[in-house]
């Protein structure tokens, strides 16, 4: 994706917006660092993030979990 500095933005704002509409999303930076996106507004949104605990209530995690499968685990290993 292109960066442009902020005065070159100001300096092209036509140009860049005209570029934007068509597609191509670019950066405005300042210093260097990254300040915004300029995306079309036709652009397809992010999917929203799935949250980690969207089963919670649903299942139950046994309480001995992080040791199911230790001694098959330690004989397929050889750590009798």
């Amino acid at each position: 994706m292109k960066s442009v500095n902020i005065n070159e933005a100001k300096t092209n704002l036509s140009k860049l917006v005209a570029e934007a509409a068509k597609g191509e999303a670019f950066v405005i930076a300042k210093a260097g660092k990254p300040l915004v996106k300029v995306v079309p507004l036709n652009a397809p949104t992010p999917r929203k993030m799935r949250r980690f605990d969207f089963m919670a209530g649903r299942i139950k995690v046994p309480d001995d979990f992080d040791r199911m499968g230790e001694e098959e685990i330690a004989r397929l290993f050889g750590v009798e």
